[in-house]
């Protein structure tokens, strides 16, 4: 019996040994980043972009007011609001914007309705890009000339540098830090060493005939991983441009904050469950940035390693202290790994006070694996607009 437990306990150290050493890699690769610097062009592109707004009553019409000062060519560009749920008045006063307002009514939404609409209602408008926001999304003048260099230079998928908009609570300051840490894991770090940076959802940018055949294929909540698989199926390299930010509104509460990652954690199962049929061929035709998209959803989300390894090094340090010191090891290397992926500038005493929610947290990180059964299809939504 007793060797049974110390065989499962290495099986599970030396799981959450290749998991934890997966991130520490792409975070000390983070630090070699180097921006890519694509040269001004003539010629201009045509961009749509898409503000799915889902009750977003409190938080579109400033997102959309600031996207209208674009320093770009008002010709060259085209706002569709898709207006689902939302108040008559609010519409009202979207109508009087230089921009295109549909209107949906959908008895289950999804931010993938939403995109489809959009397409089916310009199928005689050619754009070459898409733009993909969310409704509470703001961004610099400057995103699209950025967004149009790099579209000349070649690219057809791109992915902005979302930051927080507001850290005005505990939960909102871990929100925004781990934003950064994922973008230091999974976009920094991926495109230092020549993989395909992830996508989050909104501050993303896609070829526009590319995206008009594939986004009527998109079926779930995780509409940002359905893209990437379909993406990175087709060898279509995502870039990254750190220095081009989008701001994103952050989760405030708790309960919010277990919803968002609920539907998260749904939304990576469901895309690994998807996406490993196609992982031999990919392997064997040496579609090596699939594999590794592949391997990186089959890793418990980083809070849930926290709560993983810090569990089991405090159990094995009571029932066997000097087997504990491997775990110790360990625990220690993820913290370390977790701090070289947060930037300088967020380290702070708010920082330190919010950093005790982890724990509580954590649990309900834990919570969510015995209860996300049926997420992936329904549509959470994250309420935008309050308190800030």
């Amino acid at each position: 019996m007793i060797n049974l437990l110390q065989i499962l306990e290495m099986l599970l150290f030396c799981l959450l040994t290749l998991s934890v050493g997966y991130l520490f890699v792409f975070a000390v690769a983070s630090k070699f980043y180097h921006r890519r610097k694509y040269p001004q062009t003539e010629k201009i592109n045509r961009f749509a972009i898409l503000f799915p707004a889902y009750k977003e009553d409190k938080v579109i019409l400033q997102s959309v007011a600031s996207f209208l000062q674009q320093d770009y060519p008002a010709d060259k560009y085209e706002v569709i609001v898709i207006s689902d749920q939302m108040e008559h008045a609010t519409n009202e006063q979207l109508s009087q914007l230089p921009i295109r307002l549909l209107i949906a009514n959908y008895e289950n939404s999804s931010k993938a309705k939403a995109m489809v609409l959009a397409m089916e209602s310009t199928i005689l408008e050619e754009y070459d890009m898409i733009v993909i926001m969310d409704a509470d999304n703001t961004t610099t003048p400057d995103f699209l000339q950025e967004i149009n260099r790099a579209c000349n230079g070649g690219l057809q998928a791109i992915q902005a540098h979302r930051v927080a908009k507001n850290t005005n609570t505990n939960i909102a300051i871990l929100d925004a830090v781990s934003e950064e840490i994922n973008n230091a894991l999974f976009r920094k770090g991926h495109v230092a060493v020549g993989f395909s940076s992830a996508l989050i959802g909104s501050g993303m940018a896609l070829e526009g005939n590319w995206f008009r055949k594939n986004v009527k294929l998109l079926q779930t909540a995780g509409e940002d991983k359905e893209l990437e698989t379909l993406l990175l199926k087709e060898n279509i390299y995502i870039e990254y441009l750190e220095h081009l930010r989008v701001f994103d509104e952050k989760i405030q509460k708790k309960k919010g904050f277990k919803n968002q990652r609920k539907r998260w954690l749904a939304a990576q199962f469901g895309a690994l469950r998807a996406a490993l049929p196609y992982f031999p061929k990919a392997l064997f035709t040496g579609n090596f940035d699939y594999c590794d998209k592949v391997l990186q959803w089959m890793m418990f989300p980083r809070i849930i390693l926290i709560f993983l390894i810090g569990a089991m090094t405090l159990l094995v340090t009571i029932v066997h202290p000097t087997a504990s010191i491997k775990w110790w090891g360990l625990l220690l290397l993820l913290f370390f790994t977790l701090c070289i992926a947060v930037p300088s500038y967020q380290y702070n005493r708010p920082l330190l006070r919010a950093i005790l929610q982890i724990p509580a947290l954590a649990c309900s990180m834990v919570s969510n694996l015995f209860n996300f059964k049926g997420a992936n299809k329904t549509f959470i939504h994250t309420k935008h607009g309050t308190n800030l």
